[in-house]
């Protein structure tokens, strides 16, 4: 059993109030709220890229299927004005008249046709530009959220950061002086236990953390010295008597 000055052991209490709270900070940075919603806005954000992304190829494949369909009628209708004009003119046979009257009646019923596809092909590339636009100012709207978030999250971490900054620098102070082999201790058995290894000892009973002690454990107490380094049986804590 290694030994200590009482006052340094004691002094171990102080230095686990403030790894308890440093470690309480950085779970608080590490779990703010914030970092999960900003979490879920990017990938509502790439969603929304990957939607305006297909909606814009929709939109560029549909005007180029417009722009062929506006060809399409007017290259009929050019075709009928021609005709018609001849027509008009009444230069031709009889049977070259009733030709191109046929051919005009089949290019009416032609240009109807291409018509009512170029209306179809308007409503859909209008529903296409109008899915593009509701996207974006989703896209846009998320923006400015996650922006207020950010904001408020870098808020949070500037006074958390300021609270680790200024227990670090307690601890610095608290450590200071202390007997250099039971601080190694306390860091070993700290580093094992995920954070945990001074425990303060009233008597036969520890504060903070409930530990059972065994009769052998409490005769040794007793007996022990003060200036004795007593490790608990189950974790190993340090066990500092008050």
């Amino acid at each position: 059993m290694s030994t200590a000055p009482v006052a340094d052991q004691q002094r171990l209490l102080d230095v686990q109030a403030i790894d308890t709270r440093l470690a309480q900070l950085a779970h608080q940075r590490r779990s703010h709220p914030s970092l999960a919603t900003l979490g879920e806005f990017s990938k509502r954000a790439q969603d929304l890229e990957r939607v305006r992304a297909e909606t814009a190829v929709v939109v560029s494949d549909t005007r180029r299927e417009l722009a062929k369909a506006e060809t399409d009628v007017e290259q009929v209708a050019n075709r009928a004005a021609r005709d018609q004009q001849r027509l008009d003119s009444g230069a031709g046979s009889a049977k070259d008249l009733q030709a191109m009257t046929h051919e005009l009646e089949s290019l009416g019923r032609r240009k109807a046709a291409l018509e009512e596809v170029e209306l179809e092909v308007m409503e859909r590339l209008e529903a296409a530009e109008g899915e593009v636009t509701a996207v974006t100012a989703q896209a846009e709207a998320l923006r400015a959220d996650a922006e207020r978030l950010e904001a408020e999250r870098d808020a949070a971490f500037g006074q958390l950061d300021e609270a680790i900054a200024q227990a670090q620098a307690e601890r610095a102070a608290a450590v200071e002086g202390i007997d250099a082999n039971l601080l190694a201790l306390y860091e070993r058995v700290r580093s094992q236990t995920g954070g945990l290894a001074a425990v303060a000892l009233r008597g036969e009973t520890t504060e903070g953390v409930n530990l059972t002690l065994s009769l052998t454990e409490r005769a040794a107490i007793r007996d022990a010295p003060p200036e004795d380094v007593i490790q608990s049986e189950e974790y190993g804590y340090i066990l500092v008597r008050v």
